[in-house]
């Protein structure tokens, strides 16, 4: 069986994480997940605390294993979602869209283990700093919100920056995504794509569809003129929107288009006006699946990789 140093640092039977998709990685995900032995995590995304506090609670009514909470630092109920994850005891804090410096103090007293997504170097030193548990080193193949560089690049030099275990997320869909990671100087993985296809994620059925279907060059990058590009479908919204972000709209409007747009794609399958967001490996995800199962699948598959390695020196 595949194990590395996180395993033991955080109680979990193997080195994956579930990534915090806001609007879709709710209580029930999160908790399938880490009964499968890997991490779930709850998104915050942009939701109230009460919210974020009754996803912690059907999560731990599912499952006794530890869950994770992710938390977008940009959304205006960051302090009180903070305070929460102390409050809930939950046992691992991802973060991510900021810099977690102000809660971190708070965190580490409550016990809590909180691994950032990192994008760069100089964010990864900044949190090794501040005493992370661990960095999740995301790279811009991934669906969402991503950065400038690649996973294969991004990976080693955070490795190379910190003493802390890195996770390497962005394009990992099955063994061979686990293996080239480990191979880098990562000891984890994070996905989020993957799951996307899983029993329990509770998107509507057309963005699932949209998945299942997705070929090599399904994805595209909006919101860079903005500052924070994001990574979706090509549908019809995202098309609009490149439109309007490259003929001239204001920021302010452009703004604006998208507001919402992700929760019309998750609740609604709205393709006209809902953002579908995906990484590039969204045609690597070719059937639904319990969460466990994908879980299981991925590291079944990685270890015999693994033990081959070897064949390639003499």
């Amino acid at each position: 069986m595949v194990k590395s140093e996180l395993c033991e640092l955080l109680g979990i039977r193997y080195p994956v994480f579930q990534g915090g998709m806001a609007w879709i990685a709710d209580g029930k995900l999160a908790a399938a997940v880490s009964e499968g032995g890997g991490l779930g995590i709850i998104a915050a995304g942009n939701a109230p605390a009460d919210y974020v506090r009754s996803q912690i609670r059907i999560a731990r009514e599912l499952t006794d294993k530890p869950i994770g909470l992710n938390i977008m630092l940009m959304s205006p109920f960051a302090d009180q979602v903070a305070q929460t994850a102390v409050e809930e005891r939950v046992e691992v804090v991802t973060t991510g869209a900021g810099n977690p410096s102000k809660y971190m103090a708070a965190w580490r007293e409550a016990g809590i283990k909180v691994i950032p997504v990192v994008a760069s170097v100089a964010m990864a030193k900044l949190v090794t700093r501040l005493g992370a548990s661990a960095v999740i080193a995301e790279g811009g193949e991934s669906g969402g919100h991503v950065g400038e560089l690649t996973t294969m690049v991004l990976v080693p030099q955070i490795c190379d920056a910190t003493h802390l275990p890195v996770l390497a997320a962005g394009g990992i869909a099955d063994g061979r995504g686990v293996v080239a990671a480990f191979m880098l100087g990562a000891c984890g993985v994070q996905m989020g794509t993957r799951f996307l296809s899983a029993e329990e994620c509770t998107i509507h059925p057309v963005y699932k569809e949209k998945i299942l279907k997705a070929t090599d060059l399904c994805t595209m990058v909006t919101g860079k003129r903005l500052g924070h590009p994001v990574r979706s479908l090509r549908t019809p919204f995202a098309r609009n929107y490149w439109k309007a972000e490259y003929g001239g709209m204001p920021d302010e409007e452009l703004e604006a288009l998208g507001g919402g747009a992700l929760r019309l794609a998750v609740q609604e399958g709205d393709e006209e006006r809902g953002c579908f967001l995906a990484g590039q490996i969204a045609a690597m995800v070719k059937k639904t699946q319990p969460a466990a199962e994908i879980v299981a699948q991925v590291m079944a598959e990685a270890e015999p990789i693994l033990k081959g390695a070897a064949a390639w020196v003499e």
